[in-house]
């Protein structure tokens, strides 16, 4: 025990406990306790009244903790003893000590679990399946704090499970480490006496051989602690396997009514010699068994003696003091090794029908257990089939085998009830121990199939465990050898269970097992195991299953949201990277864009929703089509962000108080001009872009801060417009590349290492967008990472031609002129007739509606023409169907005829009606059929 006074300075009054000096595990029971919200003046304890005074536990104990708290007479403690549910069953203590307790709440039936009662001895104990000591000011309640705490459990010896808990109280000032030494001493002394309150039979079968024995001087095995116990000598070091091994050939010994001993191979060349000797006692009649210790290369410990028996065999003989043989020693002749210390141990007592059944029913427990911790594992329905083949061989089956459906395996619905004998199956593990993890037999990842009348095909139709006796003599040749696994089990006679994979009324497949020869056939209670086995496995696997639909669903969904590819633009150089956080699922919310405006300006994109999986992936899309309608509108960075916080603002169902999950997504939105060679961008919650200049160093852009989406309210949002050099690199990103793995963020630090990183970057974005990557990320991304790089490149002057008119009809002519001669300075003269067309269309309907403002015409040559009429008016053009008489009312529509595309953006004063067409000079213009065009205008009413 050690001691942990209380920090300096400290009053156990004090209503908060003090954190100095105390263990890990006591803060962290602090932690838990703080959380349930437990009061440290009085705590509120449960109290059940139906306990049972004479319960096995309180009688192996009453006596022992009578005689420990007769020990400390005089001195103040008290003991109490808690069952395996934190129940306190029994207490001793004076009067003063009893009163104090009742004060407390802590009397019989009250449960002092740490969900009740905060951190305690007891709740430690039974938390950690070890002694453990509380001291003063660890405790959580106040009125703890004077006492120190000692606290052991006490264990069952067969099995070694904790039974309860022993917990001893006294004055810290007068706690000592010898008392904790003391109770552990009681404790291990009641486990002996649960032990001795066993059933009558196996109690007299354990006298009978003691005493057979104390003429030989045999020590015996210490059933609590797995360790060996000698007189006049050190014990032997087991590993807990090995002893398991033991006890399982043990049982074998018992239960068997030929075999009187069996060598078993130990560790460090070691061999345990294991010898079953008859007990009569009264009516009862059981077999005890003894086991000694050789060194198989012939140093070490003497090899024991052997005799021949009746049969010729020869026996080994446990190794004794000449003249020391006890009752039940068989009848051999033998020369006696040299008198000394004995190393025979007992190992095992017990009848051969109860000892063989018991430790069997122990098998499948602990089988099942293990099942359950090491089945699912992965959400993998190969790996869960490897599991549960592993899990089988060698305790269960020799070699396992496990077939599913091929529908499964694509990850469809199977159809309910038990599977068609003619199923399309595919095997997935065969698995026969370590020898076959590199073999090629078995037929994995083959089709298989069994005919009918096979017990696969019976299991199949059934859908029940069945066991049968296989034979494979005969099964030498394909494809019959399909149906067996002759490469692992060999020719002859074996035993064999098929169990159905069953899931939610279905059936998946099938698991086989298979015990080589037929000297342990699989009996009632193993089918039971089987399906328990199968039917754990198959919901694994239908979860799996499920996950994989799930899986492809979501990955699919989000690949066709995010952009396939992004556009090929003369003015700007795109390259992206989207970066998981988890590789496996591929799903997020993050998303970017680049969208091509009117002007020949592009509009880049990133945002960040929250979350994960399907519903980030479906609100991730809603937004980048919401996005994408609204820059084909041609707004403002600010008004696109305006538009999209009122859209998520806009709940499903606003009286039912639900939330858009798309709240407090972040975005950033920017918009560049190669002709201005400007940038104009806003964020909602976003981290700004970083900017690397040609010949500068990467800086970020100081953008106007504004709330995520969905938080906005009457808060505005800004943009801010930049000058963007020919050259220049935009690096636009979401949040998720500056996280790190810890559960803090150094934000200006990470972004120190992204400017780093793009001021040593070279001409190629690709290598670029690796770069960062790979200086950020390098052990992959903690949270989803979209990135988006453009490196910008203004529109040559000579590409642009420009020409303000004042509002008056007599402009049209000069304007088609003046578009006549840029079209032949550029060597574009097939355009003429169209865009002259298109000219004298936009400029007559600028000088007719568009105010009483000047008149701008902009031509734009890459590799499309663009014309741009601008005006003073904010009225929506529109086309529409002229009347047979009407003079006017057909000008958008001849203009929407001879150009590709054609649209209209507004400015903080009036609009731009712009129209592109693109050169085809190697095919003529066709001509015009004047006639069809009006035909198509007729008032047909």
């Amino acid at each position: 025990m050690e001691s942990y006074p209380p920090p300096p300075g400290s009053d156990h009054g004090d209503r908060v406990p003090p954190a100095a000096g105390v263990r890990p595990e006591i803060l962290a029971s602090w932690k838990r306790s703080q959380s349930l919200g437990i009061d440290r003046e009085q705590a509120a304890l449960p109290i059940e009244s139906d306990l049972d005074p004479d319960s096995r536990l309180i009688r192996a104990a009453a006596p022992v903790l009578a005689r420990l708290y007769e020990r400390f007479s005089g001195v103040p403690v008290t003991v109490a003893l808690a069952d395996s549910r934190a129940r306190i069953v029994d207490r001793w203590g004076d009067a003063a000590g009893i009163q104090l307790m009742d004060a407390a709440s802590l009397v019989p039936g009250a449960n002092v679990d740490e969900r009740f009662m905060g951190t305690s001895s007891v709740s430690m104990v039974l938390s950690t399946r070890s002694p453990f000591v509380v001291v003063g000011h660890e405790h959580f309640l106040h009125d703890l704090k004077d006492l120190t705490c000692m606290a052991a459990p006490v264990r069952d010896p067969v099995g070694g499970t904790v039974r309860g808990a022993v917990n001893l109280s006294v004055p810290r000032t007068l706690a000592d480490p010898g008392m904790a030494l003391v109770l552990q001493d009681a404790t291990e002394r009641i486990g002996e006496r649960l032990l001795e309150l066993s059933t009558a039979r196996e109690l007299e079968l354990t006298h009978s051989f003691r005493r057979a024995m104390e003429r030989g001087g045999h020590a015996e095995l210490d059933l609590g602690s797995g360790e060996l116990s000698r007189l006049g000598g050190p014990p032997p070091r087991l590993a807990s396997q090995e002893r398991l091994i033991l006890l399982e050939r043990a049982v074998e010994l018992i239960s068997s009514t030929g075999e009187a001993f069996a060598e078993v191979p130990l560790a460090g060349s070691r061999v345990a010699v294991l010898r079953r000797r008859e007990l009569h006692h009264g009516d009862a009649e059981g077999a005890a068994v003894e086991v000694s210790f050789e060194d198989a290369g012939g140093a070490g410990t003497p090899s024991p003696a052997t005799a021949t028996a009746s049969d010729g065999r020869p026996v080994p003989l446990l190794n004794r003091p000449a003249g020391a043989a006890g009752a039940g020693a068989p009848r051999a002749t033998a020369e006696p090794h040299a008198a000394g210390a004995t190393d025979a141990w007992l190992l095992l007592v017990g009848e051969p029908g109860v000892g063989r059944l018991a430790a069997e029913a122990r098998g499948r427990l602990s089988l099942l257990n293990e099942a359950g911790v090491r089945l699912g594992t992965t959400l993998d329905l190969w790996r869960t089939a490897e599991e549960l083949a592993e899990i089988a061989v060698p305790r269960f089956a020799d070699l396992v085998v496990v077939d599913l459906a091929e529908s499964v395996l694509a990850g469809e619905e199977p159809p309910p009830g038990p599977l068609r004998p003619d199923v399309a199956l595919r095997r997935v593990a065969a698995w026969s121990g370590e020898e076959s993890r590199d073999s090629p037999a078995g037929g994995v990842n083959e089709p298989a199939g069994y005919p009918a009348g096979t017990p696969q095909a019976r299991c199949l139709e059934t859908g029940q465990p069945v066991t049968d006796s296989v034979v494979t003599a005969a099964l030498a040749g394909r494809p019959v050898d399909e149906v067996h696994p002759v490469g692992f089990l060999g020719e002859g006679v074996h035993s064999y269970l098929g169990a159905p994979l069953s899931a939610r009324g279905s059936v998946l497949g099938l698991a086989g097992f298979y015990r080589r020869g037929r000297t342990r056939p699989y009996e009632q209670d193993d089918l039971t195991l089987a399906g328990e086995l199968a039917a754990r496995t198959a919901i694994s696997m239908d979860n799996a299953r499920r996950y994989r639909r799930e899986h492809q669903a979501s990955l699919t969904l989000q690949r066709s949201l995010l952009p396939h590819a992004l556009p090929r633009l003369s003015t700007v150089d795109l390259a992206s990277r989207y970066l998981p956080a988890d590789a496996r699922t591929g799903v997020g919310g993050d998303w970017f864009d680049a969208i091509p405006l009117s002007g020949m300006r592009v509009a880049l994109v990133v945002g960040d929703v929250p979350g994960n999986g399907l519903q980030a992936a479906a609100t991730m899309g809603r937004l980048r089509t919401a996005v994408r309608t609204l820059a084909g509108l041609d707004l403002m960075p600010e008004e696109v962000l305006a538009h999209l916080d009122d859209l998520v603002s806009r709940t499903p169902d606003e009286s039912a108080g639900e939330q858009d999950p798309a709240t407090g997504t972040t975005c950033l939105y920017a918009i560049y001009d190669p002709v201005s060679s400007r940038c104009t961008a806003a964020r909602a919650g976003h981290p700004p872009p970083a900017l690397l200049t040609p010949g500068g160093e990467a800086k970020l852009i100081g953008l106007p801060a504004g709330p995520p989406l969905g938080l906005g309210g009457i808060q505005p949002y800004e943009s801010a417009t930049v000058d963007l050099p020919a050259g220049s690199l935009l690096t636009m990103y979401t949040d998720g590349l500056l996280k790190e793995s810890r559960g803090y963020e150094d934000t200006d630090a990470r972004t120190g290492q992204l400017l780093a990183s793009l001021n040593r970057a070279g001409p190629e974005l690709e290598a670029i967008c690796d770069r960062v990557a790979d200086t950020l990320l390098p052990g992959g991304p903690h949270d989803d990472v979209a990135l988006l790089l453009a490196r910008v490149h203004a529109l040559p002057a000579d590409r642009v031609a420009s020409w303000e008119f004042p509002p008056e009809p007599a402009v049209v002519a000069r304007a088609r002129a003046l578009t006549r001669a840029q079209l032949a300075a550029w060597g574009m003269p097939e355009l003429e007739f169209n865009i002259g067309l298109v000219v004298s269309e936009l400029v007559t309907n600028a000088v007719r509606y568009g105010g009483r403002g000047p008149v701008g015409l902009r031509l734009l040559r890459d590799d499309s023409l663009i014309c741009e009429v601008s005006d003073r008016s904010n009225t929506s053009p529109r086309i529409r169907r002229a009347a047979t008489t009407e003079e006017g009312g057909r000008g958008l529509f001849l203009v929407a005829q001879y150009t590709k595309n054609w649209g209209a953006r507004y400015m903080p004063q009036g609009k731009t009606v712009w129209a592109e067409q693109i050169p085809q000079r190697e095919q003529p213009a066709p001509e015009t059929d004047e006639q069809a065009l009006l035909a198509m205008f007729d008032d047909l009413g």
